[in-house]
């Protein structure tokens, strides 16, 4: 999968997530995970940078299981993507 198609996921999430009510500690999950993803894309980060960005995905896969499913679709979708990259 391209980084084209990271960044689209990451930008239907980020609409998703405009018209949903989240709290703000999940605001700043999905923040710094564009954030670290973006760095990923872009081969500024090294192993440890890249394991936490699949941690903190893979959390906010977690978390909007049941509350979010559009936004837990284009979670998992990113983690797909970067797991297929290698990350």
């Amino acid at each position: 999968m391209s980084n084209e198609k990271i960044r689209d996921l990451l930008a239907k999430l980020h609409g998703e997530i405009d018209t949903t009510e989240i709290d703000e500690e999940t605001r700043s999950l999905i923040q710094k995970l564009d954030s670290d993803i973006h760095s990923l894309l872009n081969s500024t980060v090294g192993e440890a940078d890249s394991n936490s960005a699949i941690d903190r995905a893979k959390l906010l896969e977690t978390k909007f299981a049941t509350s979010h499913p559009a936004a837990e679709h284009f979670i998992r979708g990113i983690v797909d993507a970067l797991a297929r990259m290698g990350v």
